[in-house]
């Protein structure tokens, strides 16, 4: 049997190149990271691919994939939102007063005092999503200075109210059940982030408010002459994102078993981080929710697989910086080959 000639080999590694090229148009940078970090991190740590650790990788992520779904929402109008950390502090800190006063008050009653607590939380992060929408889509200011703003005042207030002090008393079944509870052997948290992308999965995909994220994200100007109310649809976004980052406040809470008011003060950096690794575009109007749950798992696993490794916080900074940056990067360069594609 004769080898193969050389214009065959050239010919197969030009075909392996240009799978891999329609790969990255269509997934973006994702998978060729998280190929790089599996075969990085197996090599760094023999416990990596173990069951155990896996599985609180995905425990992990719940929280960050939350946010990241809202932040998605908000890059899709072609926004952002920097103030997802101080909605899931402001959750934290209001929805574990709010408990600890219910369950002192009604110590009988400890389900309503969680419930309580819960809805307290969820509408305190909430509105800090109305305050969002109302200046970016009302009057206009941009979504950088409209919700940096509010992160430093959230950030500021909570600290306040708190003193910097944890807040404790909250009843034990919350963060037996909500933080550390199991059903069937899978955590709990893990029941709430898969419902919540299956919701978001709908309304994106779904909807008409789905397809309206797309249009303002896309030609703001376009969505107007189409008839879309593109205020009413920004404002809209930056409260579901809000809620989403409520929600994981206060499933974040139930983990800490305390109210932080410092808490979740990387979020905003890790969610945008998750969304644009994911193919989102910061230009507006791309997007897709499962490609955003692979960014949250990919960034929790990087982040696990450093620690397994022993490498500083300080360094993992570094790290996760370089790799929004190098997303930023692959984002450009995809849209610039997208649009060559198409002309």
């Amino acid at each position: 049997m004769s080898p193969p000639s050389r214009n065959g080999a050239t010919a197969d590694s030009r075909s392996a190149f240009h799978w891999l090229k329609l790969v990255f148009v269509r997934l973006g940078v994702l998978p060729f990271l998280l190929i790089v970090a599996l075969v990085t991190f197996t090599l760094a740590s023999d416990n990596f691919l173990t069951v155990s650790n896996l599985t609180n990788v995905v425990r992990q992520s719940v929280y960050l994939m939350i946010v990241a779904l809202g932040q998605m929402l908000a890059l899709l109008t072609g926004g952002f939102d920097l103030s997802v950390g101080t909605i899931v502090a402001i959750t934290s800190v209001v929805g574990a007063m709010a408990m600890a006063a219910a369950a002192t008050a009604m110590p009988d009653t400890v389900w309503l005092a969680i419930a309580l607590g819960c809805l307290a939380g969820v509408l305190a992060g909430t509105s800090v999503g109305l305050l969002n929408g109302i200046g970016v889509s009302v009057f206009g200011v941009s979504p950088f200075i409209m919700t940096l703003g509010i992160s430093s005042v959230g950030f500021g207030a909570g600290l306040y109210i708190t003193g910097g002090v944890p807040v404790y008393g909250m009843p034990i079944e919350f963060g037996d059940i909500f933080g550390f509870g199991t059903l069937f052997g899978i955590p709990v948290p893990i029941y709430f982030a898969v419902g919540l992308v299956v919701l978001v999965y709908l309304l994106v995909n779904g909807t008409r408010l789905g397809r309206y994220f797309y249009a303002v994200g896309g030609n703001v100007k376009a969505a107007r002459l189409s008839g879309i109310n593109t205020r009413l649809t920004l404002f809209v976004t930056y409260v579901l994102c809000a809620f989403l980052a409520a929600v994981s406040g206060m499933l974040l809470t139930a983990r800490l078993d305390t109210g932080e008011a410092n808490v979740g003060a990387s979020l905003p950096l890790e969610s945008i981080a998750a969304c644009v690794i994911a193919g989102v575009s910061l230009r507006g109007g791309v997007g897709r929710v499962e490609n955003v749950v692979l960014g949250a798992l990919f960034i929790v696993l990087v982040q696990n697989g450093m620690n397994l490794a022993r490498i500083g916080s300080y360094l993992q900074m570094v790290v996760l910086g370089g790799l929004l940056i190098l997303a930023v990067i692959a984002d450009q360069i995809r849209l610039r080959y997208i649009a060559a594609m198409n002309d």
